[in-house]
């Protein structure tokens, strides 16, 4: 357990980027690193999503760009490693852009990029639930040939998904470390046997030819290149989403070190096992249009009855991967509850007041919870009247995440372009210790907990010598009363990339997403119809212009940024006599 001194350290970080400790740190090194490996799942999605990638490129093209995805979204992830370790808080993308971006801009440019990274979290939530409804539907239609599957029944399973992580999240949340310990266990365990028996059982192997050079072109595109790139986009939701230990930040112990140890480390770990089970999945998959064609909604359940020759064989390896899925869609809800919450908290939502409260019991925002399950609820009812129509809302899984991303990535390789704009860990400006502690920011940002009656002319603080990580900041009260500090010098934290190396491979994921970005709104295959389109850029274009209009009609009269707590501003103005 954590001891009362590192209790008091992290609580000293959070409230140097202007919050009170009101979550529970329950999560250490090892449990939030089962939460994170948890919810990559990474081999577990490459069973999920083996034919969007095999239709448009092939073995060759899922197995080499698997390679690729993995290496650049480890590249991408360093870079939200960097980001965290100088603000460690749950806000995550939206605190960055305002710490980053220009006076002028940062309100506006953060408050779009949080509505797009809640909506995107929400969609997971939804994405990930409708996989393990499915999933399960689809061991029933193993199970049971005569059974018809429909699209209202796998919307009601999903729901029963929804409900069950609901429980934990809600009721039980003290369960979380443990069961997410437990499950990366069985991550490990549930893929060594999977491989074992695909290995042992599978009549005959594809040979290393068909594995390595053969590519495919299903989607009847006019160049194999253009395939590659279409079905690239299977890979890269394959590691969409280690962000969701950044959301968890104020409930881990030493945020500032432990969450980019732990997001790289659950990066390679997934890499390495999700690439074994690739190759496993081509060298072992049979005959491929019974596995393409399979009526279980999922080849890789064809693939594992095909190789075992059993019914209950294939059902319980497609449970183990039933089981991590649901697994998954519970970490994946508390991650976006906690994003819904601290962007409520920062008064960034509608009805903000209400969802940012926390429960005193259980130390966790249960209406936040509540809130982002019903809508990922509400959004699954689109799947019964088109899964075409529904695929397009959860596109903002990919369209919605990178764009979250690319924007403070693109802002922090401005910053290290110039020289001095950010200082070495441990630096003192004016003064000021800004390295002695775990936390970092560089930053105190802005904050309105509950009606503070200040006046509105500006006042001066001054961090305390020592242990501040924040050089002296300016605090504005606005007309409404809300106190914010206006960033000052960026620091870096504990963990990143020094020099020239990291001025490289933060160029480099800036490129990639954009890569991604681009050919995520491209659809499956040509000739493109109606039923057949990718709408992606409708809804995740939609999600910003509705986040505009929102922010000229009512948003920028509530956002200010993110706000500094009332007993944080006490600490400050206690510390400002104690130097005078």
């Amino acid at each position: 357990m954590t001891g009362p001194i590192d209790r008091s350290a992290d609580d000293a970080a959070l409230a140097r980027l202007g919050k009170k400790q009101v979550l529970k740190r329950r999560f250490d090194f090892w449990s939030l690193f089962g939460f994170a490996v948890c919810e990559l799942i990474t081999w577990e999605t490459v069973l999920a999503l083996f034919s969007q990638g095999f239709e448009n490129g092939g073995p060759s093209g899922l197995l080499y760009g698997f390679i690729i995805a993995w290496s650049s979204t480890l590249s991408v992830y360093t870079v939200i490693s960097e980001l965290a370790s100088m603000a460690p808080i749950a806000a995550g993308q939206y605190y960055w852009v305002y710490m980053l971006s220009s006076e002028k801009y940062r309100v506006f440019a953060s408050y779009i990029i949080g509505w797009l990274t809640s909506l995107a979290w929400i969609a997971t939530v939804a994405t990930e639930s409708l996989f393990a409804g499915e999933m399960l539907q689809g061991i029933v239609f193993l199970d049971y040939p005569t059974y018809i599957p429909t699209r209202w029944q796998g919307t009601l399973l999903t729901w029963a998904v929804a409900l069950v992580s609901t429980f934990v999240n809600a009721v039980i949340p003290s369960m979380l470390p443990r069961i997410e310990i437990g499950t990366v266990v069985f991550h490990v365990a549930g893929f060594v046997v999977i491989i074992a028996l695909l290995w042992h059982y599978t009549p005959s192997y594809h040979n290393a030819d068909f594995v390595f050079r053969t590519s495919l072109n299903e989607g009847g595109w006019p160049t194999q290149g253009l395939s590659y790139c279409v079905g690239f986009l299977g890979n890269v939701a394959t590691f969409v989403g280690a962000d969701a230990s950044v959301h968890l930040a104020e409930e881990v112990s030493d945020a500032a070190r432990t969450i980019p140890r732990v997001i790289t480390s659950s990066m390679i770990l997934n890499g390495i096992v999700g690439f074994a089970m690739m190759l496993t999945l081509l060298f072992c998959l049979g005959d491929v249009d019974s596995v393409l064609e399979s009526e279980t909604g999922f080849p890789f359940i064809q693939i594992f009855y095909n190789s075992v020759q059993s019914v209950a064989g294939a059902t319980v390896m497609s449970a183990i991967v039933l089981i991590l899925t649901w697994a998954c869609a519970t970490g994946i809800i508390t991650s976006a509850s906690r994003m819904t919450w601290a962007f409520a908290r920062d008064r960034g939502t509608p009805f903000s007041r209400i969802l940012s409260k926390v429960d005193p019991r259980t130390q966790v925002p249960i209406i936040a919870v509540g809130v982002v399950v019903v809508i990922a609820c509400l959004l699954t009812l689109i799947n019964i009247g088109s899964s075409t129509a529904f695929n397009d809302v959860i596109s903002l899984t990919i369209t919605g995440f990178y764009g979250s991303y690319l924007v403070p990535s693109a802002l922090l390789l401005y910053h290290r372009l110039k020289v001095g704009n950010i200082l070495p860990y441990g630096s003192v400006v004016d003064g000021q210790d800004l390295g002695v502690s775990n936390a970092a920011s560089g930053v105190l940002s802005p904050s309105d907990n509950d009606e503070l009656n200040t006046n509105k002319e500006e006042k001066v603080a001054e961090s305390k010598p020592g242990n501040g990580n924040t050089p002296i900041s300016v605090i504005a009260a606005d007309e409404q009363g809300r106190i914010t500090f206006a960033p000052t010098q960026l620091v870096w934290g504990p963990w990143h990339i020094p020099g020239l190396l990291g001025i490289i491979n933060n160029a480099y994921a800036c490129i990639y997403m954009v890569f991604v970005i681009f050919w995520s709104v491209w659809p499956p295959a040509t000739p493109v119809a109606a039923d057949t389109m990718n709408y992606s850029v409708v809804v995740t274009g939609g999600v910003i212009i509705l986040s505009i209009v929102w922010y000229w009609i009512r948003g920028h009269k509530e956002y200010k940024g993110p706000l500094v707590d009332k007993e944080v501003i006490e600490i400050i103005q206690r510390t400002q006599v104690g130097v005078v």
